[in-house]
């Protein structure tokens, strides 16, 4: 992020007493977020294609016992870019709000009278910044998070394939708006995640240092406020990640399809000798697993088949239904034992480094953080 170190935000609470917030913060969240996203990427990947419904035709082979190994671990990297691009600003405005909301709540935070504790404890007032922070990230988040999910299920092998985040933005080109398609899908999975992890993370670090303050051992260091960090969020990041798991699946769904409801707007009587079936390559139009759209007599053949509503337009519900109708309740949970890895990872490298880039950033400009300005 580019922005001057010696510069600070300040935000306005309602009774006109700046709070001042150091821009080191959103440098520090997005340079965490970039480094990330490149290391674990390959692991949500793996993570989409085993939550998405062609799983077992895609990634299987023909018995369906056995993992088609060449086509699951093919193309990890496809849609990075996309993500790259919105990690820099969502997370910036993620750590930006949390930390705005969590002073402005704290300040604000009157005291029992009957006792010196506040009203709104500590955890209420962590989850309550982080939801906050969560719906400004998610707005930001959500075409990056479409366009990537549905680039991650291109074939990469297909004779007539493109670089997959070029083949899946050409889906969304007359219908750009279906790419906030699944923001309230993102937000219903990020803001029970996000308001899990963080009372815990806090409640796990501040467990972690009394420990060693306690045997003599705290040392006071980098490294140290680094991995005490790094371990907690990891930790929380694993717990929130098992527990949200269903939601996840129903909205990896959610944007998968969101690709077929831009090709449907698209190109609602799509036939094979139409313009733009014939601009996408040589077999038509293509879905966003590279499958072609049937069209004309084929469409009208399939017509009593395709009578419910498709799946673009589906509610949450509806589509958490047909998992548990096609897979059982164990359908909600796959890819949960995966993604609580690559949270772990993820989770833990992320704050970690975003810790320790604010500790290292306020040294650089000859200051010091106290532990309590640390989230």
């Amino acid at each position: 992020m580019a922005g001057n170190t010696n510069t600070d935000i300040l935000l306005v609470s309602p009774t006109s007493t700046p709070i001042p917030f150091s821009i080191n913060d959103k440098q520090a969240g997005a340079f965490a977020a970039f480094t990330v996203d490149l290391l674990v990427y390959p692991l949500d990947t793996l993570k989409t294609r085993m939550q998405s419904q062609d799983y077992s035709r895609l990634y299987l082979n023909a018995s369906k016992t056995a993992i088609n190994k060449p086509a699951l671990f093919r193309g990890l990297y496809q849609g990075v870019g996309s993500v790259i691009i919105a990690t820099l600003p969502s997370s910036g405005a993620f750590f930006t709000t949390y930390e705005g909301v969590k002073s402005l709540l704290a300040a604000h935070n009157p005291t029992l009278s009957n006792s010196s504790s506040p009203l709104l404890p500590q955890p209420l007032v962590h989850s309550a910044a982080s939801s906050v922070a969560e719906l400004v990230s998610c707005a930001i988040l959500t075409p990056a998070e479409v366009i990537k999910q549905n680039a991650q299920m291109v074939d990469a092998s297909a004779a007539n394939a493109t670089n997959a985040t070029l083949h899946t933005l050409a889906r969304f080109r007359s219908n750009p708006l279906a790419l906030w398609r699944g923001y309230t899908a993102l937000a219903g999975r990020n803001l029970p995640f996000t308001a899990l992890q963080f009372p815990m993370f806090e409640r796990l670090k501040e467990a972690f240092r009394k420990h060693r303050n306690d045997r003599g051992t705290r040392t006071g260091t980098l490294l140290e406020s680094g991995v005490i960090t790094a371990l907690s969020a990891g930790s929380a990041g694993a717990v929130a990640a098992v527990v949200t798991t269903p939601v996840d699946v129903v909205k990896t769904r959610i944007m998968l399809a969101a690709a077929e409801g831009a090709t449907e707007a698209q190109n609602p009587h799509s036939g094979g000798g139409g313009g733009a079936a014939n601009a996408t390559g040589p077999k038509g139009v293509v879905d966003a697993m590279g499958k072609s759209i049937k069209s004309g007599k084929a469409g009208i053949a399939d017509a009593p088949g395709n009578a419910s509503k498709p799946s673009s337009r589906k509610s949450s519900f509806a589509i958490g239904r047909e998992i548990v109708q096609e897979h059982g309740f164990k359908g909600l949970w796959r890819g949960g034992a995966l993604r609580a890895v690559w949270t772990m990872i993820g989770s833990g490298l992320y704050l970690g480094v975003y810790e320790s880039g604010r500790i290292y950033l306020a040294r650089r400009r000859g200051g010091e953080l106290d532990e309590k300005d640390i989230f």
